[in-house]
């Protein structure tokens, strides 16, 4: 009685999909609370956040690339691990405070889902950082556990099931059965890394300078992984390297498409590799069960049909791919004793 009604008292628990380019938080029950990119305005220097400690996510992103020299925009993640630990435990409180969980003092209890290739030296990062940050417990999820249970995938079942997280730093593919990981990869390559792939094509090919920002409207406007019925066309503006003075240029979906050759190659090999560590019988489950493909990488057009073509696998991509991480870690919590066991915790929180 007494430890339920600590729990009531301390709030809802939540989980956090903490990731490179977006941080998700759901509170187990209510659902997604917290969808905002995973960046800090800080002034240079002093790393001070601006705002009185509120230029985070949507804010901060708006000044990607358009600050002057006193103020930086910064991400303090890279390739789905913590790279700047004083702003990211700033980032996470912030977003801890929004959701407005914490009830006389005592924080939360929460459940991080991290990237598979994440070392133990990164993983003791996020649970200082998110102790800092206001957590009182802290447990950990593997993104690929987290994303098959979010898109409804039978992971308990004598039944392999697949899925191919594609976030913004990393690439997560895995096999699941019995409630395990059969085999997986992850692979340091996503959404970030098809961006700069698009702007050293235009940097090479057109002698256009852009911004990340331009970069990734690219990819998301006319990028595609797969030929399409009708090509598109857009206009790209940057700067001139020879002259030094903005230009224009038009760029079609093929030379994009072109472009993330490369990224869309590494995540094609992650998913080989995983396929052959898979037992015959499993993989025989996959030719018939098939792929699910989650994260921000999956809305690329024509990416379900680049992979399915290139492993002969069926693949498809979930509803809500975005928020696939976020809501399997939810899930994880609201049944924690049924899922407990594939956790990790610190040793403050065992």
């Amino acid at each position: 009685m007494l430890n339920r009604l600590f729990h009531l008292l301390a709030g809802a628990d939540l989980a956090i999909d903490l990731g490179t380019a977006n941080t998700l938080i759901s509170a187990a029950g209510e659902g997604l609370l917290v969808n905002e990119p995973s960046v800090v305005a800080v002034e240079n220097g002093t790393n001070r956040v601006l705002s009185g400690g509120a230029a985070v996510g949507h804010l901060a992103k708006q000044m990607l690339g358009r600050t002057p020299d006193s103020i930086s925009a910064v991400r303090p993640l890279r390739a789905g691990v913590i790279a700047d630990f004083t702003l990211c435990e700033a980032m996470l409180r912030y977003f801890l405070n929004k959701t407005r969980r914490r009830h006389l003092g005592v924080g939360p209890r929460v459940l991080v889902a991290v990237p598979g290739s994440i070392t133990p030296v990164e993983k003791q990062a996020v649970y200082n950082t998110a102790h800092r940050a206001g957590a009182r417990q802290v447990f950990l999820v593997h993104e690929a556990r987290a994303a098959a249970i979010g898109v409804g995938l039978p992971v308990a079942e004598p039944l392999a099931s697949m899925v191919c997280d594609i976030g913004g730093g990393t690439t997560e593919a895995a096999v699941l059965s019995l409630a395990d990981i059969v085999a997986s990869q992850s692979v340091r390559t996503g959404g970030d890394s098809m961006d700069q792939a698009i702007a050293d094509y235009l940097l090479r090919h057109y002698s256009l300078s852009v911004g990340q920002a331009t970069a990734e409207r690219l990819r998301i406007d006319i990028g595609s992984a797969f030929p399409l019925d009708d090509e598109l066309v857009d206009e790209v503006r940057g700067i001139d390297r020879a002259s030094g003075l903005p230009r224009r240029a038009t760029v079609t979906s093929e030379e994009i498409r072109l472009a993330l050759a490369d990224p869309l190659e590494q995540i094609v090999d992650a998913v080989k590799a995983v396929v052959d560590r898979t037992s015959p019988d499993l993989v025989a489950d996959l030719v018939q069960q098939g792929m699910v493909l989650v994260g921000g990488g999956a809305l690329v057009r024509g990416i379900d049909r680049f992979l399915a073509e290139q492993t002969g696998l069926p693949v498809r991509v979930a509803p809500d791919p975005q928020s696939a991480v976020a809501k399997g870690a939810q899930i994880c919590l609201e049944h924690l004793a049924d899922w407990r066991g594939t956790l990790e915790a610190g040793d403050d929180d065992v």
